[in-house]
C-alpha cells in the first residue's frame, strides 16, 4: 500500500509539471508579441521613393498651376466654378491612386477631412477680423505631421468649402492654389525633419503669409489688366503691404499657439493607427524652450 501510495503521489505530481511546461512557452509568446509591438513603430516609417517625389513636384507645382492659368485665360475668368472643381479633383488624384493600391486607408482620409473641417471652422470663427485667420497655420501643421500631399488637399479644400460662406468667385482657384502650395512646400521642407522649433514656425508664418499675398496679387493683376504687367503687379503688392503684414503676424501667432497641442495629438493618432508610414514623426520643441526660459527666469529671481 505504501508503494501504491507513493506511485499515486508521483502520478498526481506529474500533471502539475506538465502544466508548468505548457505555461512556459505561452509566456514566451507573450514576450515575443510585446517585443514585436515595440519593434513595429520603428519599422513602420518607409521612405518616399525619388520617382514619387519628382511626380508630386511636377503634379503640384506645374500641372495644377497650369490648370489655374489656362482656366483663367481660356474662360476669361468667368468659368471659375469649373476651374475650382478641376483643381479639387486633381488634388484628390494622388490619394485615389494610393487608395486603389491600398497604400492609403480610410483612416487617413478621415484625418484629412477633420483637419479640413478645423481649418474651415477656424476661418469662419475669425471672419469678423480681416486678414487674421488660422487657415495657413492649420495647413502648415497638417503638412508637418502628414506630408505635402495632405497639406495641399487641406489647403485647397479649405478655400473651396469656406467660400460657400465667404463667396465663390474667380479668386477661389487662386486661393486653392496658394494655400495648397503652402502645405505642399512645407511638407517637402520637413520631409526629413524630426523636430520643429519656434524659429521654423516664425519663418513659416512669415513666408507663408508673404507667399499667399504674392500669389493672390497675381490674380489681382490678371483680373484688372487681363494680362500680367510687372508694373501693375508691384503697385498691387505695395498697396497690399499692410494686409500682408497683418496676415504674416496672424500666421506666426496661430502657429506658436496651435502647433504644440495639435501636432502632439496628430502624432499620437499617426503612431497609434500607423497613418502615413512614409512620414517621420515630427515633434515640436516649443514647450521645452518655454520651460527652459521659465527655469532661467526663476533662477535669476
Amino acid at each position: 500500500m505504501d508503494k501504491k501510495d507513493l506511485n499515486a503521489d508521483k502520478d498526481e505530481k506529474m500533471p502539475a509539471a506538465d502544466e508548468n511546461a505548457v505555461d512556459a512557452p505561452i509566456n514566451d509568446n507573450k514576450s515575443d508579441s510585446s517585443e514585436k509591438g515595440k519593434i513595429e513603430p520603428e519599422i513602420a516609417c518607409k521612405k518616399k521613393s525619388p520617382k514619387r517625389i519628382i511626380a508630386s513636384v511636377a503634379f503640384y507645382l506645374i500641372l495644377i498651376p497650369a490648370v489655374v492659368l489656362i482656366g483663367f485665360f481660356l474662360f476669361n475668368d468667368r468659368k471659375y466654378n469649373l476651374v475650382s472643381l478641376a483643381i479639387a479633383f486633381l488634388t484628390c488624384v494622388p490619394f485615389f491612386i494610393r487608395f486603389e493600391r491600398k497604400k492609403t486607408g480610410v483612416r487617413e482620409l478621415v484625418v484629412i477631412a477633420v483637419m479640413t473641417a478645423i481649418s474651415v471652422v477656424g476661418r469662419l470663427i475669425f471672419a469678423p477680423l480681416p486678414f487674421f485667420k488660422p487657415v495657413t497655420a492649420v495647413v502648415i501643421i497638417t503638412a508637418i505631421a502628414f506630408g505635402g500631399d495632405a497639406g495641399f488637399i487641406v489647403g485647397s479644400f479649405t478655400a473651396i468649402v469656406s467660400n460657400i460662406y465667404f463667396g465663390q468667385g474667380p479668386w477661389t482657384p487662386f486661393q486653392m492654389l496658394s494655400w495648397g502650395l503652402i502645405g505642399f512646400i512645407t511638407g517637402l521642407v520637413t520631409s526629413k525633419s524630426k523636430k520643429v522649433g519656434p524659429v521654423f514656425l516664425i519663418l513659416s508664418g512669415v513666408i507663408g503669409g508673404a507667399g499667399f499675398s504674392l500669389l493672390m496679387d497675381v490674380w489681382t493683376t490678371l483680373s484688372a489688366t487681363e494680362t500680367f504687367l510687372w508694373g501693375s503687379y508691384l503697385v498691387y503688392i505695395t498697396s497690399a503691404l499692410p494686409m500682408t503684414i497683418t496676415y504674416m503676424y496672424s500666421n506666426v501667432a496661430f502657429l506658436l499657439v496651435l502647433t504644440q497641442p495639435i501636432l502632439g495629438k496628430l502624432n499620437r493618432v499617426k503612431t497609434k493607427y500607423g497613418l502615413f508610414p512614409e512620414r517621420n514623426t515630427v515633434d515640436c520643441t516649443l514647450s521645452e524652450i518655454v520651460k527652459k526660459i521659465f527655469a532661467k527666469f526663476r533662477r535669476k529671481r
